[in-house]
């Protein structure tokens, strides 16, 4: 019999492909008030815009709901809250912490997008210029450096073929992919629309940015955005992993509930397929700093970053909801409209929402994905989307927990398969090549 059952609920779904021994210790934790309790919350500021107990209950229904463990901080101007809650390793009960290290996914889009920006102040690119000017053997025409940014070129995502089978995921852990075989595989697909149609989601858009930034500065890209960026905001803790597997520094296992019957670690990984897309690691503390800098004004001119804000909707049939622009997306909320990236790469969920100042923020990592069963209830990402919504001052009612990705809030259909940020799968794991 397969471990995927449609009709069960995320949390039964959760508990089946883990196993007893696992259940027991990981994900029946969200029970356990010794493995679930918020683990460390601290607060600095003298204010108390901040609501200490309201936030800790938010974060800890999360895990209630299922999730092995969950970090977050969240800031109002000088105020600062950080929380954890659950187990950060299922098989020992190692806690979760607030300061761990995490893969951050399509956030790195973001960083990608500032340094190009910059550019385009340096007066070393334009963002309505064809993008063969730049690469002439990898652009398709009629598309512009501005619709890589926004995901309106039509071209196709790579992760439809590198990571189309469970085979391929084992595979691509241990391999090493160069950028350019990665454009291949998505431009060895169908374009998705005419450039400039709408919006598509590709990956594989980011990649060709990642190209066209070391084609103008003759660095490579981790340097560049290395020395324009982490640097000067002192984020210590944000790093490219590239071909190095592993995390170096405290951080949580990442997992995803596999096809044998068991919750499988990722988060020793061969990231290179990632590059521009999904590669960096950071952390809640240092994604903060940089989304403030950014929406502060120290990244961008005025000009450039009302470019970076120029948006367009996610979905056409509902312009009123999320819009994408370069490399940042927004969302309405009930308060008042919020901005940054959420991101997923295998085991790594991230969301970084931030008022349009910047000064009101809130980041959060989860240490399991891929687990959402397509038409079932979703109590996790229920619970992410009320945490959310405290954390940025407002109040979540059951109305806007369920509507996702619309003028209420920021994610859509649970927070596996949000759009913009998964960077791999848009799906739980493929029912192909699964016994039983």
């Amino acid at each position: 019999m397969s471990a995927y059952r449609a009709h069960q609920s995320r949390r039964d779904f959760l508990r089946t492909v883990a196993g007893s021994a696992l259940t027991a210790t990981a994900l029946a934790a969200g029970a356990s008030p010794a493995l679930a309790g918020p683990a460390g919350a601290t607060r600095t500021g003298s204010g108390d815009a901040l609501p200490d107990g309201a936030l800790r209950d938010a974060l800890r229904a999360i895990t209630d709901a299922g999730m092995p463990g969950v970090f977050a901080e969240v800031r109002d101007g000088r105020e600062t809250w950080r929380g954890a809650s659950g187990v950060a390793e299922v098989t020992t009960g190692r806690p979760m912490r607030p300061y761990f290290q995490h893969r951050i996914g399509s956030i790195t889009k973001t960083f990608v997008s500032t340094v190009l920006l910059q550019l385009v102040a340096e007066r070393r690119l334009w963002l309505d210029a064809p993008l063969r000017r730049y690469l002439p053997r990898l652009a398709p025409a009629g598309v512009t450096v501005r619709m890589l940014l926004n995901h309106t070129s039509g071209i196709n995502d790579f992760d439809n073929v590198i990571f189309g089978s469970v085979e391929n995921i084992e595979k691509y852990q241990h391999t090493t992919v160069r950028p350019l075989e990665l454009v291949a595989m998505g431009m060895g697909q169908p374009p998705t629309n005419a450039p400039g149609e709408r919006h598509s989601y590709s990956n594989t858009n980011y990649v060709l940015a990642g190209l066209l930034l070391e084609r103008i500065t003759g660095r490579p890209a981790t340097v560049e955005i290395t020395r324009r960026v982490l640097r000067p905001l002192g984020l210590h803790r944000t790093y490219f992993p590239g071909t190095d597997p592993r995390i170096h520094g405290p951080h949580a296992a990442g997992y995803v509930p596999w096809v044998d019957g068991t919750l499988r670690d990722f988060s020793v990984f061969n990231m290179s397929w990632a590059w521009m897309v999904g590669d960096i690691v950071s952390t809640t503390a240092d994604l903060n700093r940089f989304f403030r800098g950014l929406l502060g004004g120290r990244l961008l001119r005025p000009a450039e970053l009302a470019q970076m804000r120029r948006t367009v909707p996610i979905d056409p049939a509902a312009p009123d909801g999320a819009r994408y622009g370069l490399g940042l997306l927004t969302a309405p909320m009930p308060d008042g409209p919020v901005w940054g990236h959420d991101g997923v790469v295998l085991g790594h969920h991230t969301v970084s929402l931030h008022s349009p100042d910047g000064r009101r923020q809130v980041s959060v990592a989860l240490n399991a994905t891929h687990y959402w069963v397509p038409g079932q209830p979703d109590p996790i990402g229920m619970a992410l989307n009320a945490f959310l919504f405290t954390a940025l001052g407002g109040t979540a009612t059951p109305e806007t927990t369920l509507r996702g990705r619309t003028p209420a809030g920021p994610l859509a259909n649970g927070p596996l398969t949000a759009a913009p940020g998964t960077a791999v799968l848009h799906r739980p794991l493929p029912r192909a090549h699964v016994a039983g």
